[in-house]
């Protein structure tokens, strides 16, 4: 029976609260974990991420999907973007220490949740669009993941920050917006965002984390992606020495998803993508 634990409360980065889905085909066989990050103006309830998680579960794995602390939702709204503060004091230490609690929960409080449906040992991590990437960081340095994979991924965490003079402009004024082409919010970045990732660069290095990485990572990218083009999955592929690449021809960036998504079938793309990484995951 497909059994799902929505909205769970964690706590995650700066103390503040984040919410966590689990999906499961409960039949008390001990599965693999997959765990789920969302990317850049992304939440763990956008589009068609549930039925990949039921999918996910059908497939026998234990899913987990959740929003990171600053993403800019709140436990009240978990799908809007109600706190556009917290969402400009996100940066990547931050959804590092949120994965640490995530995989903390799955470690401690998940088996007495889910008796006798977890197979710890293998744990795999999952990433879309930036937290691909994130994924790949996190992954070359906790122990507790197995495998990676990502989907649409960028190959760096520094992607969006070129242009004449913007740095010098955005450490001017202390922060610059972003539009929500979907809710036509302007969404706040915090030169704090910059200032985190020149702290920690080596450990930000998407290139040497992937150089490190000693364990297998799964690259899956839609060849029509307007977003992230396809050549930062090539970029990642060159860079992990334990990878496989998959392209799924004519995929845009979601993979034929959009938000809402009011089907209640996976697009064609989609359940490509699934298969395809669920066929990675049990190798």
């Amino acid at each position: 029976m497909l059994t799902t634990h929505r909205n769970i409360t964690l706590v995650g980065a700066a103390g503040r609260p984040f919410l966590l889905d689990v999906y499961v085909q409960a039949d008390g066989r001990p599965k693999p974990a997959a765990i789920f990050a969302h990317g850049f103006k992304g939440f763990k309830d956008w589009g068609h991420w549930g039925l990949i998680a039921e999918a996910f579960a059908r497939a026998g794995f234990v899913f987990l999907k959740f929003n990171f602390s600053h993403n800019g939702t709140t436990i009240q709204e978990p799908a809007e973007f109600a706190d556009l503060e917290a969402f400009g004091h996100n940066n990547y230490s931050k959804e590092l220490a949120d994965l640490d609690a995530v995989l903390d929960w799955l470690e401690q409080e998940a088996p007495r949740h889910l008796p006798g449906e977890l197979q710890l040992e293998d744990t795999a991590l999952i990433g879309h669009s930036r937290g691909g990437a994130i994924a790949i960081v996190k992954a070359a340095q906790d122990a507790r993941i197995t495998k990676v994979a990502t989907w649409a991924a960028v190959s760096g965490l520094d992607y969006a920050w070129d242009g004449p003079g913007f740095l010098e402009r955005w450490r001017e004024q202390g922060v610059y917006f972003v539009e929500n082409a979907r809710t036509k919010q302007q969404m706040p970045l915090y030169y704090q965002l910059y200032e985190d990732f020149k702290a920690h660069e080596a450990v930000f290095d998407v290139q040497a984390a992937c150089q490190r990485l000693s364990k297998p990572l799964f690259i899956a990218h839609g060849t029509a992606d307007p977003g992230v083009p396809v050549a930062a999955a090539h970029r990642l592929h060159g860079w992990a020495p334990d990878s496989r690449l998959h392209l799924v021809a004519e995929a845009d960036h979601v993979f034929g998803g959009s938000h809402p998504y009011p089907a209640r079938e996976l697009p064609p793309h989609s359940r490509e993508l699934v298969e395809a990484t669920c066929s990675f995951l049990r190798g």
